[in-house]
């Protein structure tokens, strides 16, 4: 009877710990749509990595750390699109930007939810972004102003290499 409790227990062990090298199956959350062809590329959940450079740039953004903002910026190739369709192509461009509009608005960010997506692209490089919901105030010319924004961010090593603005002015409540 010992000898079949031991044998129990080891078929047991070992059945419960031998699936721990087989690799996870990815399941597409959605799918990237190629600008050159239209084709299909899964989209799958990203990594965490990207979503604490993103807080951490909204972060900066808050503190009107411009400086931060700049360490934060990809070296080569930042672009940043606005709301508006402004385009800052180089960080220097987006921290001009930014020095004046923090002054004269005082931005503060409320993020409500942080999404991390990747994709492999048609040259097999992996596109990591976050996509992000935010709650924006400013003060312009003394009026306090509410803005809701949705911000597709693209990491590369760890960098802010160029993000999307959408916007749209918030809701009056009742």
């Amino acid at each position: 009877m010992y000898k079949l409790s031991i044998l129990l227990i080891s078929i047991l062990f070992f059945s419960c710990n031998g699936n721990q090298n087989v690799s996870p199956v990815l399941t597409p959350i959605g799918h990237e749509i190629s600008d050159e062809d239209g084709a299909k590329m899964p989209l799958y959940g990203g990594s965490m990595s990207t979503v604490e450079v993103w807080e951490k740039y909204i972060e900066a953004h808050n503190a009107g750390d411009a400086e931060t903002v700049r360490a934060m910026n990809a070296l080569e190739n930042f672009k940043a699109v606005g709301p508006k369709g402004e385009v800052f192509k180089g960080s220097d461009a987006h921290i001009e930007f930014l020095n004046q509009w923090f002054e004269e608005n005082s931005p503060q960010w409320e993020t409500n939810y942080l999404i991390a997506n990747e994709y492999t692209d048609e040259k097999g490089e992996l596109q990591q972004w976050v996509t992000s919901g935010h709650d924006l105030t400013l003060n312009v010319e003394g009026d306090v102003v509410k803005v809701m924004q949705v911000h597709d961010a693209r990491i590369v090593d760890g960098k802010v290499q160029m993000f999307y603005v959408y916007e749209r002015v918030a809701p009056i409540e009742e």
